[in-house]
């Protein structure tokens, strides 16, 4: 739990409220009491009023593990959009729930039943900036038409 009120959107308080009050599965109840808990206090902004930086559902997180010093990247989501291999995490777990509404250049840390993990947040695309990137990362690989080349 941290220390001073996360950020959340608008939009994502909405869709975290829904899973709240779906009750989901006996595995995900910690998850959710944890997520309810750290919502109650959370400070609630329009989309595009939350900072740079702010991690929000759907955002892009670069993270290093302060006592390994591996560094990740993965994507926080909702619980039905979560695929480890494509490294999209959910939002109930452990690590989802830990990351979400904090920024960039903050250090995380949760309880886990082999002890504290520490996380330095590096970098946080926002959802928009995510799709920003997909989007050119597509139109470079469309093969580009000029005029009178033939």
């Amino acid at each position: 739990m941290s220390e001073y009120p996360i950020i959340v959107t608008d939009q994502d308080i909405s869709r975290l409220r829904g899973l709240l009050g779906g009750r989901g599965s006996s595995h995900d109840q910690h998850h959710l009491l944890q997520l309810q808990s750290e919502l109650e206090n959370a400070v609630i902004l329009p989309s595009d009023e939350v900072p740079v930086g702010v991690i929000t559902i759907d955002s892009r997180v670069r993270v290093v593990d302060l006592d390994s010093g591996k560094r990740s990247v993965l994507t926080i989501v909702l619980p039905n959009d979560a695929d480890i291999a494509e490294r999209r995490v959910s939002v109930l777990a452990p690590i989802g729930t830990a990351l979400l509404g904090f920024c960039a250049g903050d250090d995380v840390e949760w309880p886990t039943p082999f002890g504290t993990r520490r996380l330095h947040i590096e970098h946080v695309m926002q959802p928009h900036q995510v799709a920003a990137a997909q989007r050119v990362r597509v139109s470079r690989k469309a093969p580009h038409n000029s005029p009178g080349v033939q």
